[in-house]
């Protein structure tokens, strides 16, 4: 029993699951909007494992096919995929394990669902290679996890309204923009290693102005959904809060860089769950 639970830790630490606090929100969110409050408890299920196992598989894809680079790296050397916890078989089946769960899972919602289900994970998984060859690896993680509002739309609705691509923008532009912050502590060795990134193409100034830029077209998108979808208050309150907590987040890295962590993983995680939460508000005052 003890070494089930230390290869479940292992799998925790392996897809670091603290970080689907990203995406969750989100894909709430839209579902919150698109059925004007309260969505079932079978969305609610569906929509947290279709989100969860999408990005398990999305994640272990990412730690089994980037293990060459990872056992070299001082940031990720302690990883269970390079530390030999985890052997590259056992990711490999993890990974396709979730794929078949989230296709499967898809299929119970609907058939939109179901058909969009293989595509969507043909982008979240072809992340994992655009660091070898384009900086622009950034802007596709962005998308991965941009399709989540957009998912929660097609859940209820079985359609994409306007609104869920406004949020699904700013979602795409938020992560990238944060991507591009935590992307900062490897500069160096995506330049000594041939990776490509926008940090170790174009410098760490030009990397923190790009950022701030992607975080304010993050702001314009979010607040022109909160026009479309006709919210009120409590969403503009979501949208202005957001703002002020991207610009903590920059204040924090540009002062010290040794930030980074706080930034990308306590203040972004606050963030998706302040604005669920406002717009939950929205939604029982209204």
């Amino acid at each position: 029993m003890k070494r089930l639970v230390k290869k479940l830790q292992d799998f925790n630490e392996l897809v670091m699951f603290q970080h689907s606090v990203f995406s969750l929100p989100f894909i709430f969110i839209a579902m919150i909007v698109a059925s004007d409050g309260w969505f079932g408890v079978k969305l609610l299920i569906l929509g947290a494992f279709a989100a969860i196992s999408a990005r398990n598989a999305a994640m272990g894809f990412n730690r089994y096919i980037d293990r060459v680079y990872d056992k070299d790296n001082p940031r990720t050397a302690g990883r269970p995929s390079v530390d030999g916890r985890l052997d590259g078989g056992s990711i490999a089946i993890f990974t396709v394990v979730n794929a078949l769960v989230f296709m499967a899972v898809a299929y119970f919602i609907n058939d939109l669902a179901f058909y969009l289900s293989a595509p969507v994970l043909v982008v979240l998984l072809s992340y994992s290679y655009f660091k070898r060859f384009s900086s622009m690896a950034h802007i596709v993680l962005g998308i991965s996890l941009g399709l989540a509002p957009m998912a929660g739309a097609i859940a209820v609705l079985g359609d994409v309204p306007l609104w869920s691509v406004l949020l699904s923008v700013g979602v795409v532009f938020w992560v990238a923009g944060f991507d591009l912050l935590y992307s900062l502590q490897d500069m160096e060795f995506d330049k000594t290693n041939g990776l490509h990134s926008i940090p170790s193409r174009y410098g760490s100034r030009a990397t923190l102005k790009i950022s701030a830029l992607f975080h304010m077209i993050t702001i314009v998108f979010w607040g022109w959904f909160v026009s479309v979808a006709a919210l009120g208050w409590f969403a503009v309150a979501a949208v202005i809060f957001s703002a002020l907590m991207l610009m903590y987040e920059h204040y924090l890295v540009r002062k010290d860089f040794s930030k980074i962590d706080r930034a990308f993983f306590t203040i972004n995680g606050y963030l998706g769950f302040v604005f669920i939460g406002l717009i939950i508000l929205d939604k029982v005052v209204a």
